[in-house]
């Protein structure tokens, strides 16, 4: 049998038996063609039980996207277990070893919409006062949501400017806090915060009823900023924490330090960053290229 005449077959069986569009046919169509052409497949005779991990080969020394080439292997292998169902080939495909996608990059704002994010917060309320400081800290120190919520009192150290943090696995290690970030902590610690009925907590952040801030609410809160201050691109609380790393590490910081202040046990979690720092690099160098 021919591959066409085969898949023909495989064609009238999606529409008739699966419900399957015009359109999404068109695109197998498309991939199978490609998948024949490529490896010089006429007949069903022709086909083997390596086929398509070689396939695979070719089309990711060829540098194809991962999703073109992903969207090319389930074309195919749906093909060859339908070809198998209908016992016109007699073997079954080999494993196989999908090329694996890239991490995709962390969002990072801009050092100006980050200033125009943390201006957003009403600092004649309490709870602005609060949320000013601790987007302040957040961008400051690089801390984790969790340990930005789970601060307490005593881990402050206004003295050294420093923080002790208590991260994944219960390490501890200890985080400088920029002055704007002392500056707003101290504020809110003895104006909003000296209105909350439970001001003796030992939680630092605290909600209108006395207990922690939770994650929910501070997300909101994130968003609400974000949409005030104009920013295009849906952030939350974590990209704080990305932008402090890019932006450190564009400003000159070792690699090494960033981890440690961050908390990553492996530097290569930390790595992504300089990725986003070259991206960031790169797109202004363009621009400037266009404006010349």
């Amino acid at each position: 049998m021919t591959l066409k005449e085969a898949a023909d077959l495989y064609f009238q069986y999606l529409r008739v038996e699966k419900g399957v569009s015009n359109e999404t046919i068109r695109n197998y169509d498309y991939d199978l063609k490609i998948f024949f052409e490529t490896l010089n497949k006429k007949t069903t005779n022709d086909l083997k039980s390596g086929d398509i991990q070689e396939f695979i080969r070719i089309q990711t020394q060829n540098m194809l996207s991962i999703p073109t080439i992903l969207r090319r292997i389930s074309s195919t292998k749906n093909f060859y277990l339908f070809l198998e169902k209908e016992r016109i080939i007699t073997f079954q495909i080999d494993s196989l070893e999908k090329p694996k996608g890239a991490k995709k990059l962390p969002v990072c704002i801009s050092f100006e919409e980050v200033e125009a994010l943390l201006e957003q917060p009403d600092l004649n309320k309490p709870e602005g006062q609060r949320d000013r400081a601790m987007l302040e800290v957040m961008y400051s120190s690089g801390l984790r949501i969790s340990e930005l919520l789970n601060l307490r009192m005593n881990q402050i150290n206004f003295e050294r400017g420093m923080v002790k943090i208590i991260g994944k696995g219960n390490k501890e290690r200890i985080v400088p806090v920029g002055d704007y970030a002392l500056e707003y902590l101290d504020k809110y610690i003895n104006d909003g915060r000296r209105k909350n009925h439970k001001r003796n907590s030992d939680f630092l952040f605290l909600n209108r009823y006395g207990e922690p801030v939770s994650r929910v609410y501070f997300f909101l809160q994130v968003k609400k900023y974000a949409e005030q201050a104009g920013i295009q691109v849906e952030i939350s609380p974590h990209t704080l924490r990305h932008c402090f790393a890019t932006h450190m590490l564009e400003n000159g910081a070792e690699l090494r330090a960033v981890q440690e202040m961050l908390g990553h046990t492996n530097i290569a979690t930390t790595q992504i960053y300089t990725n986003i720092s070259s991206k960031r690099i790169l797109s202004a160098y363009d621009l400037y290229s266009k404006r010349k």
